[in-house]
């Protein structure tokens, strides 16, 4: 059964999801999570860091651990990492223990709102546009696996697309 009064923000990097999570847990009177900064703030390491040091293997066994948790909360907006959906558990917990929306942009705008972001340790290398492509290729269909909804961000304000999430009842 659904947690329905939690909202689980999906997607790429760059879609907007901590930015509109914030605004949207605000306006719907929710508490907001940032996975990829609760990870932070828990380790007192940055997510470069810890892929540095433990790889991406050992990130990720930390995300699936802090998703378990955080989705097990009530009355919440989540923002997940891009990668997230890749574990098979969380999209399990993602998909039964609340609404998941899934915030979808094109390469282009992808690679605008990341090129000057050197948070993004799976972009630091000379072909970021090669990886987005990639990385859009295996996790587009798991992100539309888990997804109740779909909002594509491009050309729709932040208030927009707030306005479409708490249009529905979930």
């Amino acid at each position: 059964m659904k947690l329905t009064s939690n909202i689980f923000l999906i997607g790429p990097m760059g879609t907007g999801k901590s930015t509109i999570g914030k605004k949207l847990a605000k306006k719907s009177l929710q508490q907001f999570y940032d996975c990829d900064h609760e990870i932070e703030d828990r380790t007192g390491a940055s997510i470069n860091l810890i892929f540095e040091i433990e790889g991406e293997e050992g990130f990720r066994k930390r995300e699936a651990q802090l998703l378990d948790e955080l989705t097990s909360m009530s009355n919440i907006v989540l923002a997940t990492g891009g990668g997230a959906v890749l574990n098979e558990e969380n999209r399990g917990y993602l998909s039964t223990r609340g609404f998941v929306v899934y915030l979808k942009s094109d390469i282009n705008q992808l690679l605008k709102r990341t090129s000057r972001d050197s948070k993004r340790p799976l972009l630091q290398n000379s072909e970021p546009e090669a990886v987005l492509r990639e990385l859009l290729e295996i996790r587009g269909p798991l992100y539309e696996e888990v997804a109740d909804m779909v909002i594509d961000t491009g050309g729709h304000s932040i208030n927009d697309i707030i306005a479409q999430i708490m249009s529905v009842e979930h």
